[in-house]
C-alpha cells in the first residue's frame, strides 16, 4: 500500500513570515526564523500516524539576489533541527517567469515527493498559507 503525505509550505506554515511595510516575506536570516509554538509535537503525531511531512517552498529570493541560497538551506536546516519529524525538504529557487514546473502552483515539487516516497495523492494533503500552495 502506498504511503500517505502531508506536504506543508515553509513561510507562514511552519514559521512565521518577516513582516515589512504590512506584507509577509521569508526570512532573510537564519536569525530571524521564529518557529510557530507547539508545531513539533503535532506534526510528531501526523508521522506517528504514517504520513510523510514534505516541506515544499518556494525561494525566488535567491535568484532575485536578495537572500543566498545557503541563507535558505540555512533555515531549512534550522527548522529540520527543531521539527525532527519532517522527512524532506524541496526548494524551488526560480522566480515567476522562469517556466519551471517546480514552483507552486505548478504540482512538480509534490510529484517528486510523491513518487520518492512512492505516496498516493489521492490520500495526501498540503498545507499553505497562499492560493498557490493550495493549487499545486
Amino acid at each position: 500500500m502506498k504511503s500517505r503525505a502531508i506536504f506543508l509550505d515553509r513561510d507562514g506554515v511552519l514559521n512565521h513570515p518577516v513582516i515589512r511595510e504590512g506584507k509577509p516575506y521569508a526570512p532573510a536570516r537564519v536569525e530571524d526564523v521564529e518557529i510557530y509554538e507547539g508545531l513539533r509535537d503535532r506534526l510528531q503525531r501526523l508521522k506517528d500516524r504514517g504520513f510523510i511531512l514534505i516541506v515544499v517552498t518556494n525561494q525566488p529570493d535567491v535568484v532575485r539576489g536578495t537572500t543566498p541560497k545557503e541563507t535558505v538551506e540555512g533555515i531549512n536546516e534550522l527548522i529540520a533541527r527543531e521539527i525532527p519529524a519532517i522527512e524532506k525538504f524541496m526548494v524551488c529557487f526560480h522566480d515567476n517567469g522562469d517556466g519551471c514546473d517546480c514552483r507552486k502552483p505548478k504540482p512538480g515539487m509534490l510529484l517528486a515527493g510523491a513518487a520518492e516516497f512512492d505516496v498516493d495523492l489521492e490520500r495526501s494533503y498540503m498545507v499553505g498559507d497562499r492560493r498557490g500552495d493550495v493549487e499545486a
